[in-house]
């Protein structure tokens, strides 16, 4: 695998057999190529590869919520930009809840597979271009 675009799922077991670091740089030589200007192009990046190994290893929520996205509207870039912000937001708010509160990590999977169900192109339209108060 020598190019990677958004546009079309990457083969699952190619995809798969790349380092994770290859996947990273293949991911963000495709954005240095569009002249996007992201914040940080390895962690936008790194999010893109999270949504892209889970779809290739078949997780039936991030799947199905990658059909339901586009069938909704969104490109399948847009549609992993999507899945992207969910989990970033359970990351933010494991990384930013006490200890007492912290779930293991069945339960914080669990969070996450029902946000992702929960996840609709228009909420992520409206709640993704909102600025964070933090």
């Amino acid at each position: 695998m020598y190019r990677y675009h958004p546009r079309k799922a990457p083969d699952p077991s190619l995809w798969l057999s790349l380092d994770e670091q290859e996947r990273i740089r293949l991911i963000e030589s495709f954005h240095r190529g569009e002249r996007q200007r992201l914040p940080n192009i390895t962690v936008h990046s790194a999010f893109h590869a999270i949504v892209e190994n889970q779809i290739a290893e078949n997780l039936d929520a991030v799947v199905r919520a990658m059909a339901r996205l586009q069938s909704q509207g969104l490109t399948r870039h847009d549609a992993v930009h999507a899945v992207s912000w969910v989990l970033a937001m359970q990351l933010y708010d494991a990384a930013n809840a006490s200890s007492e509160s912290q779930g293991n990590s069945a339960e914080m999977q669990a969070n996450y597979v029902a946000a992702i169900e929960r996840l609709d192109a228009k909420t992520w339209k409206e709640q993704a271009s909102t600025p964070s108060d933090a």
